[in-house]
């Protein structure tokens, strides 16, 4: 009879055990206890895992750590009415709060974030394949069920629609903007004609696609959004066209600015392996056609994506070809004739820009057309805040606050368009209020433009302020 007591005790003792440790956990002294337990363990783990990934750690992201925008957001810009302006209504560009760990891990966003395909909101679209004049094709995605004004959303260089910028775009449509995804030669399914990939800051094509739809939407405002490496094309167009670029206003996430030492420079090797085999992954659907004009074999034996972007582009590996490669393609070369706002999203915490590629500083303190907010947390493209315990639920700051930015910024300028002889209707159209345009003006040497630039900045000190009034040109 002691013996079956016991064996029946024994039995028990599980169940007895689990039912302590359900009453002990609605406690909430136990309950916040076993938390902050397992949040350490976790974060041990994780450390380790990162240690032989070889993965930078960041203290910013560890359990406990504060993530509210009041302690590491900051925002910088040129003295200028709208760079007050949006301090005044953009309060989410200032007073983020973002996730902790370990959702708000830059790692954990950066890699769900690379990602291809939505992994929260599913967006149709319809696709046009637009012919450029030299018989190469483009893809431009349209997102469907939306209305006017039309956001231009640019992917990372080497393509793909990834989880971040599908969530951008279902925020967007949701908003009321009308989106449409470019989509570089080559990439995401788009059929290459040509015997020539995209280079890296290369607007030509986005020039044409920008053209097309300002055809069949002449009367909408066009914004533009790009992620990552994506910024490359963005700023060398607004650059390059200058007063005469079609877009209103612009914005860009976790952007790389200095292309020729984003290349030079080691990434963590988990990225590093990830991007090239994506980039040889696109060579090699495109071998045969390639054949003729490039020893494929060659190219795809590169051992680093810098390699692999001199064997693709400059036919070896000779330091001249290199610089006169990012002599034309560098994103910044023509920065001092951007004349449209772009607003600029960078965290600290970044694993794909390293310091020595982070946005330039002086750039945003000395341009009153850039503006710059650089958080201590956010990895690349992720900046996911601390709303909800679930990952499907997680909401993006960076989208928001750039949604928001791109409608202060076109409801700002339609105030100054009327002293320019221009104003931007309620749905983002621009209509003429006169019947004088300034003419079409060529552009200036860039020596000239540079030491005008300087000559300007110099003119002006940190009292004066910036007179906000846009060139239209056609």
């Amino acid at each position: 009879m002691t013996l079956f007591l016991w064996e029946g005790l024994f039995c028990l003792l599980p169940s007895m055990l689990l039912l302590v440790l359900l009453v002990a956990v609605r406690r909430p002294a136990v309950y916040a206890w076993m938390g902050q337990s397992a949040g350490a363990v976790g974060w041990t783990l994780w450390r380790c895992l990162c240690l032989i990934l070889h993965l930078p750690l960041h203290t910013t992201t560890q359990p406990g750590t504060s993530m509210r925008g009041s302690d590491g957001t900051q925002f910088m810009s040129k003295r200028s009415a709208l760079a007050q302006y949006l301090q005044r209504h953009c309060g989410s560009l200032t007073r983020p709060t973002l996730a902790s760990w370990p959702r708000g891990d830059p790692h954990f966003q950066t890699i769900l974030g690379l990602l291809w395909g939505p992994y929260a909101h599913r967006v149709q679209f319809t696709r046009d394949h637009l012919l450029l004049k030299d018989g190469g094709i483009v893809a431009l995605d349209w997102a469907v069920g939306s209305s006017p004004p039309v956001l231009f959303l640019i992917p990372q260089h080497w393509g793909g629609l990834s989880s971040h910028l599908s969530s951008l775009c279902h925020t967007a449509t949701s908003q009321g903007f009308y989106v449409v995804v470019f989509h570089h030669r080559g990439t995401a399914g788009c059929p290459l004609t040509t015997t020539r990939l995209t280079e890296f800051g290369d607007s030509a094509d986005f020039e044409q696609a920008v053209a097309y739809v300002h055809s069949r939407h002449p009367s909408s405002a066009l914004l533009a959004v790009s992620e990552g490496s994506g910024s490359g094309t963005l700023v060398s167009y607004l650059g390059e066209k200058g007063s005469s670029s079609r877009l209103t206003a612009a914005a860009a996430i976790s952007p790389v600015l200095q292309g020729q030492a984003w290349y030079e420079t080691a990434l963590p090797p988990l990225y590093h392996w990830g991007l090239l085999y994506h980039r040889k992954q696109q060579l090699r659907r495109y071998a045969s056609s390639f054949r003729e004009v490039l020893d494929v074999d060659h190219v795809l034996r590169s051992s680093s994506i810098k390699e692999l972007e001199e064997r693709l582009f400059c036919n070896d590996q000779s330091e001249t070809l290199w610089g006169l490669y990012w002599e034309r393609n560098e994103p910044l070369r023509d920065a001092d004739e951007v004349a449209v706002p772009v607003l600029c999203i960078y965290s600290r915490d970044d694993p794909l820009l390293p310091p020595v590629c982070s946005p330039p500083l002086s750039l945003f303190q000395c341009n009153p057309y850039f503006m710059l907010v650089i958080t201590d947390t956010g990895g690349h493209c992720g900046f996911t805040l601390q709303t909800s315990n679930s990952p499907s639920e997680d909401v993006n700051w960076s989208h928001l606050a750039v949604l928001e930015y791109l409608r202060v910024a076109v409801d700002f300028l339609k105030g100054g368009e009327k002293d320019v002889g221009f104003w931007i209707g309620p749905t983002g159209e621009q209509r003429n209020r006169t019947n004088t345009m300034a003419p079409v003006r060529k552009r200036r040497a860039a020596a000239t433009r540079r030491a005008q630039f300087q000559t300007n900045n110099q003119s002006l000190n940190e009292a004066d302020e910036f007179t906000w009034k846009r060139s239209y040109t056609r």
